[in-house]
């Protein structure tokens, strides 16, 4: 049995002996003695200017120093939530609005249908399976069972088009990382087939001989966070056979940076393969009649966005943003040589978020104005009607087989929970098929749509959910969420959070910021690369909004976001930290000159740019990087860090190196906190035992540092 060095008994020491008070806190302002940290002495030139690196010691999260770090960290945390009153009373809560029972849209695979469903607690969602969508039947697949503490979740999956076999991907502990199973649906047994190393991908079976998959080579080593992800690959699995016989399909070694995606058509006729980078795609095509010829290119990466919706023999219908930036509904004939596009659904104002095809029917969400509306179009793009809203909410389109006559689509909205509804094909009828019954009266709260004005004159919707009857005098605690980036859409959506924040007696407010496609492409660019400071100033006008119409004020504002909106937090506190009364950033992205150096980071330089590129992108990114502007003597709001300690998604040192930073220069007497997890990752498939207790630790932070008595 191996000992330990003495230099790392004199850290573990030091560290034992700042928690019990013993060591003078970096700062020395805030009254908390944080754990040893000392800065090194690393820079590094970016074109001339030389950007100190003080923390790049723990990039190492491995090493014995980072480790200890680490664990004196989360002791601090863990002894400062605990001794917060509140706390306790927050977290049986929460448990308590937490359960009830979630159920999925159902949906049919072969002769079956399956549901998604959580009794209430459950760390995991249950796949249950049924002859019928009238009820949930019975277990098919149970991930609660596959680890004793929950953090095996399940991840994509797909069903052969007769529904007799189901892969399925497993992550564990939150890891991006994805282990492919096979089951036979009608023994509930699994087969021998096992995938590895595949990460960002789904399956698609070709008859019932195998499946498409995509797959990185395995890490050096065995470490899962060594050095940045490339080279994506599309392989075949043949069943039956060991992974090392998989057939390599596809690849791109002349773009490294590409992800690669396969899917087999409904008829088994074509394999599509996806090329992305960034936000946009391309797609190139095999004839599955002519084994071995070549692919053929439809859409050229780079250009724009490209969904197959489906398609009837040669022609596919292609929801695009080629010449539409807010997106158009077409169709292409494989036929035709020029692979012109033809449309359906031309661009209009509303930018069009989805299509699903039922029969001879289009069934298309759009947003206006960041809430969805859907209607129901011809083949030929005529409009039949509209599908009631139930209100300013989130809704897609009906999801079924094309052949089918019944559809399910859920609803839901800051105040309204998911709501499953059953829609009736032939008659185009609506009704509830599953709501949830939860210890939340809707009715008492409300949900305006506002817009704040930007720096530069643009509307940015924001939406302020509360209690009615609230008082407009400032002193609601109030949380403001947002994220900004990657061309993703926030949109209306009920979350246990936001409704507990609200029955505490605090406002939950969610801006819509440029970056994301609440406005289509247009709105996308101008909130990425050398524009991403209009995100930045957005959120900021979004504050003020709510300052200067009494909402709240700056003493009990609570700046949050996660990983891209991690980066919004993170730059927020550092640009205008007079701002906040309180700042949560989540698995943020923080240290914007080496972001592209781990794990899949490289995927981001689409979106951000890169230090390494050119001169221009350097200073853009410098000029704002959460972690190159702490400043030494700021006084910085209370700020709670959050991360796991093996995120392979945004790698954590990114939240280590820059808590570690705000603890040494927070000048005024506020404190920096950083939450460590040690058995998840970004975020995806946390067990709710979890979840649970983080938000405890997080809403408990908040109403100690926002000053002010929940009402619970």
């Amino acid at each position: 049995m191996s000992h330990p060095s003495f230099m790392t008994i004199v850290r573990r020491t030091a560290a034992l002996m700042a928690l019990a008070g013993l060591l003078a806190s970096p700062a020395g302002a805030t009254g908390l003695a944080y754990p040893p940290a000392a800065p090194g002495s690393v820079a590094e030139d970016h074109f001339g200017t030389s950007v100190p690196d003080p923390y790049r010691w723990m990039e190492s999260i491995d090493s014995p120093q980072v480790t200890d770090w680490v664990k004196a960290e989360n002791a601090l945390s863990r002894s400062y939530f605990d001794a917060i009153p509140a706390r306790a009373a927050i977290k049986e809560k929460f448990r308590t609005l937490y359960n009830y029972e979630k159920v999925g849209v159902p949906f049919r695979e072969g002769k079956r249908w399956y549901t998604y469903y959580n009794s209430g607690l459950q760390n995991q969602y249950v796949l249950y399976v049924n002859d019928t969508p009238s009820d949930k039947g019975h277990v098919f697949l149970d991930p609660n069972t596959l680890s004793k503490d929950g953090t095996v979740a399940l991840g994509p999956s797909s069903f052969t088009e007769d529904g007799k076999l189901y892969a399925y991907a497993t992550q564990t502990a939150g890891s991006d990382w994805e282990t492919w199973h096979v089951r036979d649906t009608a023994t509930g047994n699994d087969l021998a087939d096992t995938i590895e190393w595949s990460k960002f991908s789904g399956a698609s079976w070709l008859g019932d001989t195998g499946f498409y998959y995509s797959r990185f080579a395995a890490p050096k080593d065995g470490k899962l966070l060594a050095g940045a992800l490339a080279n994506q690959q599309v392989f075949f699995h043949k069943l039956g056979t060991p992974q090392a016989a998989d057939k390599l399909i596809y690849t791109r070694p002349d773009h490294p940076d590409w992800f690669l995606g396969a899917s087999v058509t409904r008829d088994q006729r074509y394999l599509m393969i996806g090329e992305r980078k960034g936000s946009k795609n391309g797609l190139v095509y095999r004839d599955l009649k002519k084994p071995g010829s070549a692919f053929t290119t439809l859409f050229k990466n780079g250009v724009a966005t490209y969904g197959i919706v489906d398609h009837d023999g040669t022609k596919f219908y292609v929801e695009t943003t080629q010449g539409a930036p807010r997106a158009r509904l077409t169709y292409v004939d494989l036929l035709d040589p020029t692979h012109a596009l033809h449309d359906i659904l031309p661009q209009r104002a509303q930018p069009l978020e989805s299509v699903s095809l039922i029969g001879n029917t289009f069934y298309v969400s759009y947003l206006q104005d960041a809430h969805a509306i859907v209607e129901i179009h011809s083949l030929d793009g005529k409009k039949i009607g509209d599908l009631a809203t139930p209100g300013v909410g989130s809704m897609g389109p009906p999801s079924a087989r094309r052949e089918d006559t019944t559809a399910y689509y859920s609803y839901s909205s800051y105040s309204t929970p998911a709501t499953v509804y059953k829609y009736d094909v032939k008659t185009g009828t609506s009704s509830v098929a599953i709501a949830p019954k939860i210890a939340f009266d809707a009715t008492q709260y409300t949900t305006d749509e506002v817009f704040a004005t930007s720096k530069d004159g643009t509307k940015i919707p924001l939406f302020i959910s509360h209690k009615k009857g609230i008082a407009l005098d400032g002193t609601a605690p109030t949380i403001l969420y947002a994220y900004g980036g990657f061309d993703i859409s926030i949109l209306p959506a009920f979350s246990t959070s936001a409704a507990l924040w609200m029955q505490m007696g605090g406002v939950y407010a969610v801006a819509s910021l440029r970056g994301g496609d609440e406005y289509g492409e247009a709105w996308h660019e101008a909130g990425m690369l050398d524009k991403k400071q209009n995100v930045f100033d957005d959120f900021y006008a979004s504050a003020h909004y709510l300052i200067d119409n009494k909402w709240t004020s700056p003493a009990k504002l609570a700046a949050s976001g996660a990983s891209n909106g991690g980066l919004l937090v993170g730059t927020a506190i550092t640009q205008h930290p007079e701002l906040w009364g309180a700042a949560l950033p989540g698995v943020g992205v923080m240290d914007m000159l080496r972001f592209h150096k781990f794990t899949v980071g490289a995927a981001w330089i689409p979106e951000y740019g890169s230090a390494d590129a050119n001169e221009q992108q350097f200073k853009t990114l410098y000029a704002y990087s959460p972690y190159a502007n702490i400043k030494p003597g700021t006084a910085y709001p209370p700020t709670l860090v959050t991360t796991a300690d093996h995120d392979d998604r945004v790698f954590p040192a990114h939240s280590f190196k820059f808590a570690a930073k705000m603890q040494a220069d927070q000048a005024g007497d506020a404190p920096i906190l950083i939450s460590i997890e040690t058995k998840a990752g970004h975020g995806g498939g946390k067990p709710t035992d979890k979840i649970i207790d983080e938000l405890a630790d997080s809403y408990a932070f908040l109403v100690k540092n926002l000053n002010f008595t929940p009402t619970l």
